[in-house]
């Protein structure tokens, strides 16, 4: 990815959505998150409008006819290609939760590939384990305001979050878990800022080794700290 950059100076950010379409081809399907935390704060949903907090490639990506977009007004992906209707048929209240797109992505036997970003400030994919496995650092917490829906038929409605506890001072941490998904052989590919950057894990292996982290009693260990004093 790197080269290719470097041999083409005018390479945009559709140019690499198209080289990730390219990839996959006509029988794979790319998922990208279009996640938006305004409707946290009281401002209305759109569809179609609100626009992507997650980069330049996701907010292309949004705007691009070929993808649609999933109905979550916080944790909304866009997807094209030929397992689009599984995730565009959901309708799930709490964003983390099996019935919605991340348990669908194991459903489907998925990967998430990652791009030059560490796991802090990537793998969301990590909160939904949470969730699944009811972790006692974390609680659901519900969110109501207007939301627009693709036809602009605007409704009240309510969603869920599995957020952390922060009056027990948690905070999400996962960067050692993911040297551990590393040093198991789980992640393929490059880590950040070396050669082309981009790394690739199996979602359901993934589910596995963080679960067990948890089961174990070691989330404190590599997933999440207690800020004391202001320090970790």
């Amino acid at each position: 990815m790197r080269a290719l950059k470097q041999e083409t100076p005018d390479f945009t950010v559709t140019d690499l959505l198209n080289c990730l379409l390219d990839v996959l081809g006509s029988e794979g399907t790319l998922l990208l998150p279009t996640f938006n935390f305004s409707f946290c704060d009281g401002k209305g949903y759109d569809l179609s409008q609100t626009p992507s907090a997650m980069g330049a490639l996701t907010e292309v990506a949004r705007l691009d006819s070929r993808f649609a977009r999933t109905s979550h007004p916080v944790y909304s992906f866009v997807v094209c290609g030929p397992q689009s209707l599984e995730f565009l048929k959901l309708r799930n209240v709490s964003a983390l939760a099996d019935d919605g797109p991340f348990g669908t992505l194991r459903r489907l036997k998925g990967k998430i590939a990652v791009l030059d970003l560490d796991d802090q400030n990537s793998q969301t994919f990590y909160h939904h384990i949470e969730e699944i496995n009811q972790v006692d650092y974390r609680y659901h917490k519900s969110f109501t305001g207007l939301y627009k829906d693709g036809k602009g038929v605007e409704t009240l409605q309510t969603c869920q979050l599995f957020v952390w506890d922060e009056e027990k001072g948690t905070r999400t941490d996962v960067n050692r878990a993911g040297e551990l998904l590393w040093q198991e052989g789980l992640y393929t590919g490059d880590r950040p800022g070396v050669e082309g950057g981009l790394r690739v894990i199996d979602a359901q292996r993934m589910f596995v080794s963080v679960s067990e982290i948890i089961r174990r009693g070691e989330a404190r260990d590599y997933l999440y700290s207690i800020e004391e004093d202001g320090s970790p």
